[in-house]
This record gives C-alpha cells, sequence and structure tokens, in this order.
C-alpha cells in the first residue's frame, strides 16, 4: 500500500499508539490502514453418492479441479456466501448447508470454510469461472488434480465421515504445502 484510500496522501507504516502491531498509517489524516485475512467460504455439493466439483477457468491453479469456492462479500454470511460461490461457478442451487471444515491459512492470510450442501436439483452448467463442472463417485475424484490442499482435505475427511454417517465441524491448520498427495 503507498495511498491513503481516505485522502490520497502517502502512508508509511508504523506501529499506532495503543496497537503492537506494524500498520500501514496515513502520515496526514492519521487513518489507519488495517489489513485481515481474507476468508473463502465454499460448498461440497451433493447429490446421492457423488460431489460437484469445478474445473477452474482463472488462476490460480487454472485448469485445476476444485470444490466451488471463493471470497466472501461484505453483507453476506459464511452460508449465504458458500452458496452465492456454487451458483457462480456451477450455476447450481445448494440447500441444508451444514459447516463442515474450517482452516487457518496464516501463510495466505486466508481462513477456507467449507459446508456439506445437498445439490437441490442437478441443474448445474459451467459458471464464468469454470472450464467444466460434474458430478464424481468417490473413485472417480482427480486427487492429483485438486486445485488446493483445502479442497483434497475436505473430501477426505467428507469420504471418511460419510462412512460412519458422523460429520463433525473440523477446524485445522494447514501450513504451507507444496501439493496434494493422491489418495488410493
Amino acid at each position: 500500500m503507498k495511498f491513503c484510500n481516505q485522502c490520497g496522501n502517502p502512508v508509511d507504516q508504523r506501529i499506532p499508539q495503543g496497537d503492537t502491531r506494524l500498520r500501514y498509517v496515513c502520515g496526514t489524516c492519521e487513518v489507519i490502514h488495517y489489513q485481515n485475512p481474507n476468508i473463502v467460504a465454499g460448498c461440497i455439493p451433493v447429490w446421492g453418492e457423488q460431489v460437484l466439483l469445478c474445473r477452474r477457468a482463472i488462476e490460480p491453479r487454472l485448469g485445476y479441479w476444485t470444490l466451488p469456492a471463493g471470497f466472501m462479500e461484505n453483507g453476506e454470511t459464511l452460508a449465504q456466501a458458500a452458496a452465492r460461490e456454487t451458483d457462480e461457478e456451477a450455476c447450481a442451487r445448494v440447500r441444508d448447508l451444514h459447516l463442515y471444515t474450517l482452516f487457518d491459512l496464516p501463510h495466505i492470510s486466508q481462513v477456507h470454510v467449507f459446508f456439506r450442501a445437498q445439490l437441490a436439483d442437478i441443474d448445474f452448467a459451467v459458471g464464468e469461472e469454470s472450464l467444466e463442472v460434474r458430478l464424481f463417485h468417490q473413485s472417480e475424484i482427480p486427487w492429483a488434480q485438486l486445485a488446493f490442499p483445502t479442497v483434497g482435505r475436505t473430501l477426505e475427511c467428507y469420504f471418511a465421515d460419510r462412512l460412519e454417517q458422523h460429520y463433525p465441524v473440523r477446524n485445522e491448520f494447514l501450513g504451507p504445502l507444496l501439493a496434494i498427495k493422491p489418495q488410493p
């Protein structure tokens, strides 16, 4: 950040009085510019024994498969963000959303939250940010071609929990991971 979004003058980094962290502060109007983690919200859209995945049409990870998810917008709840992203990426409607996984990713200043959800119908299509959208049985999941470690971990948990028909909310820290290991 170079300029204040309030008055347009240059900012510098310093620890404001009463704070303990380095912040961007405007030298003219003294506005403190806080930078906080971004929240990514998404779904595991389920239809019977299958889950809906999207092949990304955008960077990062263009061409890789993912659960429908994206950045939360101001003025919406986590569940609304997850449902909106599912609609935008897969033109799919979901219902019965239940909080399922929450990942702390401080190395990229993000929090990823996924809900288990039922597809309202199988009337889905390629959205603006997707190259392809399709339902997968567990044995068909393209594990080595998943876009993000949080997607792989969410799917691992889902298929394990589905065996027991018990879906605890999972809160995990995922450090910097270089790759997703292929599943058997």
